[in-house]
């Protein structure tokens, strides 16, 4: 039987439809400290790299250097029919949602905000989890009782790591005492270390021996200073223990390079939350850090963690609490 041209203009349309899905790239945009911050944003970019290695296919990327760019960069990759695009960091949210909206047909992820929108994956993670078995770690490796916390952008997200490693270091020693501060309040905070070593002097200065630093790029010269001056440090999102083996005591591993990786495999509309039951956040333990952790610190937190997964152990949540008690 002939083919009528409606028919052969379906199977054309049908083939180049097929093509254009063939052809997407998935896209994603990092925050300010650029994807080689060896913290938040490298973790996206090792997710990305991961998706290339086991695929074969190639992805597009840009690098935020001011915050005027976000939207731009965005809409640009919408217009280049990128799909699907991830946006890293809370600060890239109401970007994505204005573009997602022009956009209605590409799917679209977002890292550490919620956009409700049908074509959009928001994925946030249980960051107080993993801070508070960092904050136990802390506070039983102290000697002098005394533990602190170097934060980056003034923000509630930055204060539910603060709070959550407040309550593991008081659940470990009751007595422990912490002191923060933050870098700024502007998006700057994440790559200024040298304010970093700063804060971190002033605290090991006041007695403080171990800091946890959730600041991106700005804890490199957090962790720098513990080394100089022969004190623990922690680092955060990326397992940065290998940066100064001997003094980094453990990383709070946040699996940023997980949810790049599964978003690029598919976008799946709604709203993902990830903590210590999903493998979302974690310790981290390895050959850079096992002379530091000893068998009893190890034993107290693999328990504290399935009580927090059981339900036993409640850690506040800053951000739904708007108070850390």
């Amino acid at each position: 039987m002939p083919t009528s041209p409606m028919h052969k203009l379906m199977a054309f349309t049908v083939l180049a439809t097929a093509s254009v899905a063939a052809l997407a790239q998935p896209a994603v945009i990092y925050d300010m400290g650029g994807k080689f911050d060896k913290s938040f944003n490298q973790a996206a970019f090792n997710g990305a790299e991961k998706w290339k290695k086991e695929t074969g296919k190639t992805y597009l990327e840009f690098e935020i250097s001011n915050p005027t760019q976000r939207e731009q960069a965005m809409r640009r990759m919408a217009e280049r029919g990128a799909n699907p695009i991830v946006g890293i960091g809370f600060s890239q949210g109401s970007s994505l949602e204005k573009v997602a909206k022009e956009f209605p047909k590409l799917q679209f992820a977002i890292i550490d905000s919620v956009v409700p929108l049908p074509n959009v994956q928001s994925i946030v993670f249980k960051e107080h989890e993993g801070s508070f078995l960092v904050g136990m770690m802390a506070a039983m490796a102290s000697k002098s009782g005394k533990v602190g916390f170097v934060g980056g952008m003034d923000i509630p997200l930055i204060r539910k790591f603060q709070c959550g490693f407040e309550q593991g270091a008081k659940f470990a020693n009751p007595k422990a005492e912490v002191v923060a501060n933050m870098t700024g309040t502007t998006p700057t905070a994440w790559n200024d270390p040298a304010r970093g070593g700063e804060l971190a002097k002033a605290q090991f200065a006041s007695g403080v021996d171990v800091i946890f630093a959730a600041a991106g790029g700005t804890g490199l010269g957090v962790y720098q200073a513990a080394k100089d001056n022969g004190k623990l440090a922690i680092g955060v999102d990326s397992n940065q223990n290998h940066i100064h083996p001997g003094t980094m005591l453990t990383s709070m591993v946040k699996r940023v390079d997980v949810a790049v990786y599964e978003a690029f495999k598919g976008v799946k509309p709604g709203t993902s939350a990830l903590g210590l039951k999903e493998g979302g956040v974690d310790v981290a333990i390895d050959e850079h850090n096992a002379k530091l952790v000893t068998a009893d610190m190890k034993k107290r937190v693999d328990t504290a963690r399935a009580d927090i997964i059981s339900g036993k152990i409640k850690v506040i949540d800053f951000m739904v609490n708007g108070a850390c008690k």
